[in-house]
């Protein structure tokens, strides 16, 4: 059995410049073509520049003024549509290639892991998947969504540390998986009346808290979503507006630190409230280089540690120096919040060295916001 290869030419040409060929063999002029098939020469010239298709009605006007077969013109039309086609499918191809090395910069793995993405095989079919994950028909215009922008401006010696294509990706999913979440409208009042509870909540369990956490949070219009570290994100927390009435709220459990995870609630709590209140950005917590960020961040830790710990109750803790566990496990029990929080405080400010008293120190493992596909 004999086995014949097509052929096809790469060559796009439009059958309107066969149709000047034939005019001018006949000594036609394009207005008189257009007369004689009672259109306007305006609405033929599309058609001579490929602009236009070849419909079957033209195709049988033609014949009739021209002579040439109506399936010729059909045929004509159709081998260039499929002729433009092949060379928009090969465009595609080649731009998809040239995304293969994104791929891993936006964190495809781990979004496979997660099952946010499909595990796919093919380079192309990875950055397809990427593309539907982002909602964008290349990779290179995520970085020039402002949602997936941080607020932060810094030193080229600090961004280097930092992807800004994991971040994106990383952001992208914190908004996807808020949306599933309902929320009333954003109250300030609602969510300064939790602070209470929230405190009282850091003695529990996980098991305990992280629903209603949740709850709460979504009633005072926070969507709390809590997604694994990415790679080079290097952030606790960020918080961004999805609508004018829904503020999320992300956390990354980075270190699993229960101390570490109430401060960053309180410190991302605390960038809502002074420093994200109308305004479209996304504030990721960070170590800045930039004045404005480290006076933002200073803010929202001062917010964070007055909330956990009163100023004059650590205060007066403080004045006594007395650091011993049993001393830190009744002043813990006295003002009602997590002992291990007490510890992390007392590390951070320098009045403890980082190792000691970590066996008061609980780590979390929490349930992460994230579906199947």
């Amino acid at each position: 059995m004999e086995t014949k290869t097509a052929i096809y030419s790469n060559l796009a040409i439009p059958p309107g410049e066969y149709l000047e060929e034939v005019i001018a063999a006949l000594g036609m002029t394009k207005d008189e073509l257009a007369r004689r098939m009672s259109r306007s020469p305006t609405k033929l010239s599309p058609i001579f520049k490929g602009n236009k298709a070849i419909t079957s009605n033209t195709a049988l006007q033609l014949e009739k003024v021209v002579g040439v077969p109506a399936h010729i013109w059909t045929g004509l039309e159709a081998e260039y549509r499929l002729t433009l086609a092949r060379q928009q499918e090969k465009e595609k191809e080649y731009q998809l290639k040239s995304e293969t090395s994104m791929v891993s910069k936006f964190c495809y793995k781990e979004l496979v892991k997660l099952g946010i993405v499909a595990d796919k095989k093919r380079p192309v079919e990875k950055i397809l998947e990427l593309h539907r994950f982002f909602g964008v028909t290349s990779l290179s215009r995520v970085l020039d969504i402002r949602r997936y922008q941080p607020d932060f401006r810094c030193g080229k010696s600090y961004m280097s540390s930092r992807s800004p294509e994991a971040i994106a990706a990383w952001l992208r999913m914190g908004e996807i998986l808020s949306r599933k979440i309902t929320c009333a409208p954003f109250d300030i009042t609602r969510l300064e009346k939790y602070f209470k509870d929230f405190r009282a909540m850091t003695l529990k369990h996980p098991n305990e808290f992280q629903e209603p956490l949740q709850k709460n949070l979504a009633e005072a219009g926070v969507a709390m979503v809590i997604c694994p570290h990415f790679p080079r994100i290097k952030a606790h927390g960020a918080t961004f507006w999805l609508s004018k009435d829904k503020a999320i709220l992300m956390l990354t459990i980075r270190y699993a630190w229960a101390d570490i995870f109430w401060f960053s609630l309180f410190h991302e709590i605390g960038h809502i409230m002074l420093h994200l209140h109308g305004r479209q950005a996304v504030i990721l917590e960070d170590d800045s280089e930039s004045p404005e960020m480290k006076e933002q961040e200073k803010e929202a830790d001062s917010f964070a540690a007055d909330l956990l710990i009163p100023p004059n109750e650590y205060k007066d803790f403080i004045a006594k120096g007395n650091y011993y566990k049993d001393d830190i496990c009744v002043f813990a029990h006295r003002i009602g919040i997590d002992t291990g929080i007490v510890v992390g405080r007392l590390q951070n400010d320098g009045y403890l060295e980082k190792e000691w008293h970590n066996d008061l120190r609980t780590r979390y493992k929490l349930g992460q916001n994230h579906n199947s596909k």
